[in-house]
C-alpha cells in the first residue's frame, strides 16, 4: 500500500529516510557522504515523487522505493 508523505509529520518522514539510508550499508566511493545530506537527499525524492513510500502488510514494513520500480511492480501485478 502506498503511503502519501503528505499525510506523515515531518519528524517521521525523516526517522524512515533515516532508517532507509542506514539500511543501505557502507558507502565505500571516492568521498564519504554524510548522513544528514543523504537523510536530506531521499526526502527530497520523496517530496518530488521520484521516490514512493510503501507499506507491507505482510511483513508489517515500511520501504521506499523510486517510483520506475514501483510502477512496474503495478504493472506486473495487473498482468
Amino acid at each position: 500500500m502506498r503511503i502519501p508523505v503528505s499525510e506523515l509529520a515531518p519528524e517521521t518522514l525523516y526517522n524512515i529516510a533515516e532508517s532507509f539510508v542506514l539500511r543501505e550499508g557502507t558507502d565505500y566511493g571516492e568521498q564519504e557522504v554524510e548522513l544528514e545530506v543523504k537523510v536530506n537527499e531521499v526526502m527530497a525524492q520523496l517530496r518530488h515523487g521520484d521516490a514512493i513510500l510503501i507499506y507491507s502488510e505482510l511483513h508489517e514494513s515500511i520501504d521506499i522505493v523510486d517510483k520506475v520500480t514501483y510502477q512496474t511492480r503495478l504493472d506486473q501485478e495487473r498482468e
